[in-house]
């Protein structure tokens, strides 16, 4: 065990659940309920195939021996072979009707589709719980005024409600992709070696009708509605680059909220979960490092570049197909999932646990919100007839005398009492103090957000 590589993403980050998915069983076992389908929908469209053949098939569909399929690969160098010869052993009577006019990619493409979409069906399920979770601090904080940040530099105030709405917001534009995506989730059917059904055709003796029935058929058993309406030997590979690009999106949004996590526990507004043995360095042990949201930016590229991949892909296969899309799709399709799972895992934990500091929050408005209320001092600096051009500029040179001096000399936000000292502006302290309310400076932000919550999101959870 300690003497091979194992993936960090099944040993640390992935569910078992969404593992299990992606296992040798089923992957196997699909394709071996492919096989069951194929023979019963051949045989209910006419074909020889007996009872007692289609029995065997059942009763060994979830019987498979690895090893032995394993003894077979390494003696053929084919998978699908391999694993036709160990459930012909198991089965012998119906070792004839196996796979019956099908190619590879029968079992292949149509297993990767199932698989795809199942994985997609729990990725969307975490993806709502994190949205639901989201959604619930977003109501709790909605009318919290904080500072916004534009290029990361103080601007008008919003609230910490209306900043996780944005985040939210990401998220439900990928959940509309996600749905949009499993809505059109077809099978590919039974197509034949090249995608022209040939060798069915050759099977019914030229009857088309029955052919396409036949692929119908299969797909109902299957549980899907639709197949490709055509293919090459493979169902085309911009289907595995529309998949990633849904994994992609939810990655975007998670490493943007992420990121803006990390910012916020940096200026000790906002902090991840920190457990009560939770150690956050070898070295100093005061740290508290928002280790989960930076994982969750760290696995998150990963699958924003894993994306190139099989999108490289799609552009890249030749005519009918080539194979050089086996080796890269068997890495590239299943860690893509196994990591957006690990992503949607980590967030679960995240996001209900998230600590907001009010006191921190409210002592960095308060530092910034007398140059944020200048617009009203002018405006009512002017309304008691003051020159409002003079005025402009003298509260622009007490602004800039202030900021040299909290960076120079480290002082405090004293605008307020040096515009009360100047005759030229003409209000008090007192008045100018009256306006420092930050509710005043957030707009609608707790409207925005309740009304997007109402009307969007819990509509759609």
């Amino acid at each position: 065990m300690f003497e091979r590589y194992e993936s960090p993403l099944c040993a640390r980050y992935a569910s078992q659940e969404m593992q299990e998915i992606f296992s040798a069983r089923k992957k196997f076992g699909t394709w071996r309920r492919l096989w069951v389908a194929l023979a019963e929908a051949e045989r209910e469209l006419g074909l020889d195939i007996t009872d007692s053949q289609l029995a065997a098939l059942r009763r060994h569909q979830d019987d498979i021996d690895f090893e032995r399929a394993a003894w077979w690969e390494n003696q053929v160098q084919h998978d699908v072979m391999a694993h036709i010869h160990t459930y012909g052993e198991q089965c012998p009577e119906a070792k004839g009707i196996i796979h019956l006019g099908a190619t590879s990619a029968y079992v292949g493409d149509n297993t990767d589709i199932i698989v795809t979409t199942e994985a997609m069906t729990l990725i969307g399920r975490k993806l709502r719980a994190t949205m639901a979770a989201l959604g619930d601090f977003a109501s709790r904080y909605q009318a919290l005024p904080t500072l916004a940040y534009t290029h990361f530099q103080a601007a008008q105030p919003t609230t910490v409600g209306k900043r996780a709405s944005l985040w939210l917001l990401d998220f439900l534009l990928d959940l509309d992709e996600l749905e949009f995506f499993l809505s059109r989730t077809r099978l590919r059917g039974v197509k034949g070696t090249t995608g022209t059904q040939a060798s069915f055709l050759a099977l019914f003796a030229g009857d088309h009708a029955k052919v396409k029935a036949l692929d119908k058929l299969v797909a109902e058993k299957m549980g899907f509605t639709e197949t490709f309406p055509v293919t090459g030997q493979t169902v085309t590979r911009k289907l595995d680059s529309q998949t990633l690009n849904v994994l992609s999106g939810i990655s975007q949004s998670a490493y943007k909220m992420s990121g803006d996590i990390r910012l916020l526990q940096h200026l000790g507004e906002m902090e991840e979960p920190f457990g009560e043995k939770q150690v956050g360095s070898s070295a100093m042990a005061y740290k508290r490092n928002p280790m989960r949201s930076e994982r969750v930016a760290s696995l998150a590229r990963y699958v924003m570049v894993d994306a190139l991949n099989p999108a490289f892909t799609a552009a890249s296969q030749w005519l009918e197909r080539t194979l050089d899309d086996s080796a890269n799709k068997r890495i590239s399709i299943p860690e893509a999932f196994l990591a957006v799972d690990g992503i949607l895992e980590l967030l679960l934990r995240i996001v209900p646990g998230l600590v907001v500091y009010p006191k921190v929050i409210e002592r960095h408005l308060l530092a910034e919100l007398p140059f944020m209320a200048t617009e009203e001092i002018l405006m009512r600096a002017a309304r008691e007839g003051g020159d409002r051009q003079a005025l402009h500029e003298k509260l622009r040179a007490h602004s800039m005398a202030v900021v040299r001096d909290m960076r120079e000399k480290g002082g405090e936000n004293d605008l307020l009492e040096r515009l009360a000292a100047d005759p030229a502006v003409g209000v008090s302290l007192g008045e100018l103090r009256a306006t420092l309310r930050p509710a005043a400076f957030v707009g609608r932000a707790a409207e925005q957000t309740e009304e997007f919550l109402r009307e969007y999101v819990t509509p759609r959870l």
